[in-house]
């Protein structure tokens, strides 16, 4: 098959097409032809040698994937009755840049109505984490009085941005988001969100306007670093903030008085590393929640290039230059 390494950590240039050997699944795992593979920042971090992949992960870089099931074990662990020949999306911890790729079939969903293999490409990644983060950790959800309670996206234009976005609109949240300018901005707006250009405006300001001045109940951040002193501010009284990047860096100062005061909550995760149970309970949420949501048109995949396997090391520039807005994806 096809496949494409990292031939030493750096940049873009060292990805490279190679010839691999096909992966064999597993007990519980299935093997999958793939037609097209996400790209995330995660997959960057690796190239750079900056996230190496679990102990048995697939050295190959790539966290998403659809295509067709072609192996496999069907026989247990098999809630949804995928079976060979099925068209399905997958959440797996590397291997996806390549023709074919294993994944446990418990992280395998069925491709969503209505949508095609490369849209289906850009979804378990970032709906598998804002799903775990927001709803689970981040408790988004309803006020006493039944209201429903307000999200802010930290970095509203990328994948994981705009999966927040509209699946929090989807299911009635006021959401905020930030972008870096105002084309980015009105790409947030026309998704359901009230954008904040962060370059020209302050997010604490516009996200107590817009809240009468109570703040925003659930934070989703992708920045850290002297982001989270000024998030805290922007929390109501009870407000999460959930972490799950730190493209600001790794260090923060908090008003630890403001934290006891305020009642608020600091949380952060990663997913890359979680158990297959873990993650295949996610899958479940996902099915029984979310998918229905593509069938009716609620959501939808925002993809903003497809790129060829050999113009993999573009893709990764584009994702670095973070001028795109939604996904970026491989077509096999």
């Amino acid at each position: 098959m096809r496949a494409i390494e990292i031939s030493h950590p750096g940049g873009p240039d060292v990805l490279r097409l190679v010839e691999r050997e096909i992966p064999q699944p597993g007990p519980g795992e299935v093997l999958i032809k793939v037609a097209a593979s996400g790209v995330n920042r995660p997959d960057v971090f690796q190239r750079m040698g900056n996230y190496a992949p679990p102990p048995g992960a697939s050295d190959l870089p790539g966290l998403e994937v659809a295509g067709e099931l072609v192996d496999g074990d069907f026989s247990s662990q098999n809630p949804l009755g995928l079976q060979r020949g099925g068209q399905v999306c997958a959440l797996l911890t590397g291997g996806g840049y390549a023709e074919y790729a294993v994944a446990p079939l418990s992280q395998c969903l069925p491709v969503p109505e209505g949508l095609s293999l490369i849209e289906a490409a850009s979804l378990p990644e970032n709906y598998f984490t804002v799903w775990s983060n927001v709803f689970d950790r981040g408790r988004l959800g309803q006020h006493d009085d039944g209201t429903p309670e307000s999200l802010l996206v930290q970095g509203g234009s990328s994948g994981i941005g705009v999966t927040a976005i509209q699946l929090a609109h989807a299911l009635g949240h006021p959401v905020f988001a930030t972008a870096g300018n105002d084309e980015k901005c009105r790409a947030c707006e026309a998704l359901g969100a009230r954008a904040i250009n962060y370059r020209t405006e302050d997010f604490v300001e516009r996200a107590k306007a817009w809240t009468d001045g109570r703040g925003t109940d659930v934070i989703l951040d992708m920045v850290a670093g002297d982001y989270v002193a000024r998030e805290l501010d922007a929390l109501a009284e009870d407000g999460r903030l959930v972490i799950i990047a730190t493209l600001g860096g790794n260090q923060s100062r908090i008003d630890a008085h403001m934290v006891m005061r305020r009642r608020l909550h600091i949380t952060g995760s990663t997913l890359r590393a979680r158990s297959v149970a873990f993650k295949a309970a996610i899958a479940s949420q996902l099915h029984q929640h979310v998918w229905p949501l593509f069938a009716e048109r609620r959501l939808r995949p925002v993809i903003h290039e497809v790129f060829a396997p050999e113009d993999a090391g573009r893709a990764h520039a584009v994702m670095e230059s973070s001028a795109h807005v939604g996904k970026l994806v491989l077509c096999w």
